[in-house]
């Protein structure tokens, strides 16, 4: 009978420092820590859980723009292949269908957890189903980068500071959140996972790191998803009243969607756990954002006022300089450009104007 030897870590012989791969540390015994002129960056192989969501798929189209190999991992809830349709003869891009609930043992250096519904409406709708995300998901991709020895990096969220009593927020305070309200199924979902993130990176001496996104907008985004942008948007082009709820006058920051992948390479690829606050410091009221839509859509849009929905937090405004001195990040896109760019994306896939021949990457 032949004996099998098992390697505890098949990619041990790939992971001989943190962050410095095999050709890196050849390179750095002949030239003093340079790369030779000519030997290009190895690219890596990348897991993206959620990576044909919104986020995830301007994520996958980054990694693969630079010589990264990527396994999308996605049980589609949220996403949609439409996302990452236009990689499908790539050979350095892999799609697996399967819920990250579910165990699942891949080859990789690096693993962005993205995976987790992140709009109300859809959070809401299977709350369970959200948190166990939050939960078994993480702990599973946890699991494996553990036993593959890939660094990790999980999206949190700005809602793990709840309804805030600090304005802007920091990332060292702890957050005012209802532990039993209809959306703590995502914000103490997304709570746990940072505390599990820095469990396995205490005692298991887990490379990780933790991003904090605050709202985010851009192409590809659920049109129906309840997200206020992509509501007043969607709103607008149907020329139906921009529905603003509560008086208006609560805030939010909106970032556009290359300004956070940009933020969030840089985080994977520096040397900082985290937690970073990802976010636009530009604060706008749902008056002055309703606004800004219909200028740039139909000024003559109507507003309708409804009740407020509960829990929902008065204010929102990230505290970035920790980004900025660490990691050298901050948004550059303004919400006046970036608007328009989701505007055009909206338009096509609601009045379905797009032409056969459009590339559905260039966005």
């Amino acid at each position: 009978m032949v004996k099998i030897k098992q390697v505890s870590n098949p990619l041990a012989r790939f992971s001989v420092e943190p962050g410095v791969h095999h050709h890196h540390r050849e390179a750095q015994q002949f030239v003093g820590g340079k790369v030779p002129l000519g030997l290009k960056r190895k690219g890596l192989r990348v897991l993206v859980t959620g990576g044909a969501g919104f986020v995830g798929s301007h994520l996958v189209d980054r990694l693969l723009a630079r010589g990264d190999s990527v396994i999308v991992v996605d049980n589609l809830f949220t996403g949609r292949k439409e996302n990452v349709l236009h990689h499908a003869g790539n050979p350095r891009f892999e799609m697996i269908r399967h819920d990250v609930v579910e165990p699942i043992l891949l080859e990789v250096d690096h693993i962005y957890h993205l995976a987790c519904p992140a709009s109300p409406v859809h959070y809401k709708h299977n709350p369970v189903k959200t948190i166990k995300t939050n939960v078994v998901g993480t702990l599973n991709m946890l699991g494996l980068a553990k036993r593959v020895g890939a660094r990790f990096l999980l999206t949190s969220t700005s809602e793990v500071y709840g309804d805030p009593l600090q304005h802007p927020q920091v990332e060292t305070y702890w957050g005012n959140v209802n532990p039993i309200g209809v959306r703590s199924c995502y914000d103490e979902g997304k709570r746990t996972a940072e505390t599990l993130t820095m469990d396995y990176h205490r005692s298991a001496n887990l490379e990780v790191r933790i991003a904090r996104i605050f709202n985010t907008y851009g192409p590809r985004m659920c049109i129906d998803d309840g997200r206020v942008v992509s509501n007043f948007v969607a709103q607008a082009l149907r020329k139906e009243p921009l529905t603003v709820y509560g008086d208006g006058k609560q805030t939010r920051s909106f970032q556009y969607v290359s300004d956070l992948v940009e933020g969030l390479m840089k985080l994977m690829e520096g040397e900082h756990v985290g937690p970073f606050n990802l976010g636009n410091p530009g604060e706008f009221t749902m008056l002055e954002l309703a606004k800004v839509v219909q200028d740039t859509i139909d000024p003559n849009a109507k507003i309708e006022f409804r009740p407020n929905t509960a829990d929902d937090p008065h204010k929102r405004k990230p505290d970035i300089s920790r980004a900025k001195e660490l990691l050298g990040w901050e948004p550059k896109i303004p919400l006046h450009k970036g608007l328009p760019l989701m505007v055009q994306d909206f338009r096509d896939r609601i009045f379905g104007d797009r032409k056969p021949d459009a590339a559905a990457g260039d966005n």
